[in-house]
């Protein structure tokens, strides 16, 4: 045999044996037969012990990416919807912390929770915490903000912090993530009550502090500017669009640039050729 056929022979053995995990039945040892020298009962016995340690990284992953979510529905309730999730939808990368996004589109899916349509939106900014502590730490370009006193606007592209991210929904998604915190006061969890009550709308920036995510309520004028400027309009293109928004309020560039600057949200300012 070749060594390119013992490759390649190799290759298909190791993804039959990973397709047998996500198949929660007893034909899944069967189907192995001819690719793993034991005989079927051990095979058998060697996929149940992957199947739960599977399952079981899968509730610690889910866990430590979601805890508003876990808070809200309870560590008992949490696990089964982990391990439902890990067999629907498997990961397609090595690394478990770059799974469970789809969490979100099964709450929302799930006929248990239709009482809490407010969990999809708690879970999508969980997500994008998540995902912001593992972005790349940059450090501010200080000295490119020089060049919005002296270039045109229509040169200059504001760049975001990587990790950054916003949210809107029609639930005060910041009130309810922050009752959720262990340093959440009872007033917190009063507050979210009491917003949830009103039908209360919120929009939500999320930004690195250091190694921490910081979760920043923001209107609908600095939702709309941020937006812009993830899709990589330039300064005089995102003002233009925050200005013909006629459901947004006024927008104070220089009260955001202060805030930016302050929170650490802005990376730097390119300008256009150079």
């Amino acid at each position: 045999m070749s060594d390119d056929t013992g490759i390649a022979r190799e290759a298909a053995r190791q993804q039959a044996v990973v397709a047998a995990l996500w198949q929660p039945n007893a034909s899944a040892a069967g189907a192995l037969e001819g690719w793993c020298r034991d005989n079927p009962v051990t095979v058998a016995r060697g996929l149940q012990a992957y199947r739960a340690n599977g399952a079981a990284n899968a509730v610690r992953a889910l866990e430590a990416a979601y805890p508003t979510v876990c808070a809200l529905i309870g560590a008992d309730d949490f696990q089964p919807l982990a391990r439902a999730l890990w067999l629907q939808r498997p990961p397609v990368h090595g690394d478990l912390a770059q799974w469970g996004e789809s969490l979100a589109e099964c709450l929302e899916a799930h006929p248990a929770l239709a009482d809490w349509p407010y969990f999809g939106d708690c879970a999508r900014l969980d997500w994008a915490v998540h995902l912001c502590e593992h972005a790349v730490d940059v450090q501010l370009d200080a000295t490119s903000i020089a060049r919005l006193g002296d270039t045109d606007p229509q040169l200059l592209y504001l760049q975001l912090r990587p990790g950054l991210s916003v949210l809107t929904s029609r639930w005060p998604v910041v009130a309810i993530h922050q009752a959720h915190r262990e340093s959440a006061t009872p007033d917190a969890l009063a507050a979210a009550r009491d917003a949830l009550q009103a039908g209360v709308a919120e929009s939500a920036l999320v930004c690195r502090s250091g190694w921490r995510a910081q979760v920043h309520r923001i209107d609908t004028a600095t939702m709309k500017w941020t937006q812009r400027l993830l899709a990589g309009d330039s300064l005089a293109a995102a003002l233009d669009a925050v200005s013909d928004a006629s459901e947004v309020g006024p927008f104070d560039l220089a009260a955001w640039l202060t805030a930016a600057l302050g929170a650490g949200w802005l990376k730097g300012i390119m300008v256009a050729g150079d």
